[in-house]
């Protein structure tokens, strides 16, 4: 069988600074073809580096920011053997809202849904729906399909959804989503995969975003991110969990704007804003482990106890 005969899936994960890609064989448990990264953090040139099945890796700049990534990598990956196996492109978006829950094949009418989700992932979707159109553009004859962070958690019994607001709001969709449902999903596949799944699972994210959750026969019933990926943990700089008379303050008495409560909760905040100079995770290790510890405790004791704790993301090897 030739590259060309192979068929194959193009996974896309766009980040505020990165674009991950894998290039994944339509046969279930293969390994990629191709991975890598391709990162635009720079003002106007990017790194791509891209590994091979055989281990073999090559990197090179290129002149590209985030709302050309997807372009650019598909550009490039056009000259490459294993284009023509491509038969659809599978993007991870961070929220679905309330009315996309399951993994969706995009066509106009999913793209315009996504768009009216905006306001509750202003950071995240609009970059990843650039990735999305720039793939229409390049490579129209592509299938797209959307898998959404929000996903996995869509079953959470009602009273782990709810907030504390009167009954129109949820009923507007003001409820608890729950992100890095992705990840969640492959933990626990490879738990059960290992025969190492039991009742009672706390899992922690922890990369840049973190959140936790909780797990009971492989199914979510609770989380710590809410109805945006600014709630929950501390993270490296948003804020997680505040009192909501905090905001009202800062609001009321303090005179700040929308805009200036925004960064203080997402940009300003966090590990950063606690340290006052880094969001790495690795400087506020300390803060970080009792962050995570604090909330294990309040999803855990939903369990009354846990059998077993896992951990993902970037961050979690360094805990």
């Amino acid at each position: 069988m030739t590259a060309a005969d192979e068929r194959s899936i193009l996974a896309l994960n766009v980040g505020s600074s990165t674009l991950k890609f894998g290039l994944f064989p339509l046969a279930e448990g293969d390994d990629a073809l191709l991975h890598g990264v391709l990162d635009y953090s720079g003002p106007t040139t990017g790194q791509l580096r891209i590994t091979d099945s055989t281990g073999h890796s090559e990197s090179r700049e290129m002149v590209v920011n985030r709302d050309s990534a997807a372009g650019e990598l598909l550009h490039y990956l056009s000259n490459h053997a294993l284009f023509a196996s491509i038969q659809s492109v599978g993007h991870r978006l961070v929220h679905g809202g309330s009315r996309l829950r399951q993994p969706v094949r995009i066509d106009g009418g999913v793209r315009a849904l996504l768009e009216d989700v905006i306001p509750l992932a202003p950071d995240h979707l609009p970059a990843e729906l650039r990735a999305i159109d720039e793939v229409l553009r390049v490579a129209p004859s592509l299938v797209q399909v959307a898998c959404f962070d929000t996903a996995f958690h869509s079953e959470m019994p009602v009273v782990a959804r709810l907030f504390g607001l009167p009954r129109r709001l949820s009923n507007s969709g003001v409820v608890r989503y729950g992100f890095h449902g992705l990840s969640y999903e492959y933990v626990v596949q490879e738990l059960r995969k290992r025969g190492e799944l039991p009742a009672r699972t706390i899992v922690a994210h922890l990369g840049n975003g973190a959140s936790i959750a909780a797990i009971l026969n492989g199914a979510c019933v609770d989380t710590s991110m809410g109805m945006t990926p600014s709630g929950g943990l501390v993270m490296s700089t948003r804020s997680g969990d505040l009192d909501p008379g905090v905001m009202l303050y800062l609001l009321r008495s303090r005179g700040f704007s929308v805009s200036e409560l925004d960064d203080a909760i997402n940009r300003e905040g966090g590990l950063l804003g606690i340290s006052e100079f880094s969001s790495d995770v690795l400087p506020g290790k300390k803060i970080h482990r009792g962050v995570f510890r604090r909330a294990r405790r309040n999803r855990g004791a939903r369990f009354h106890g846990r059998d077993r704790r896992a951990f993902a993301g970037g961050a979690s090897a360094d805990l």
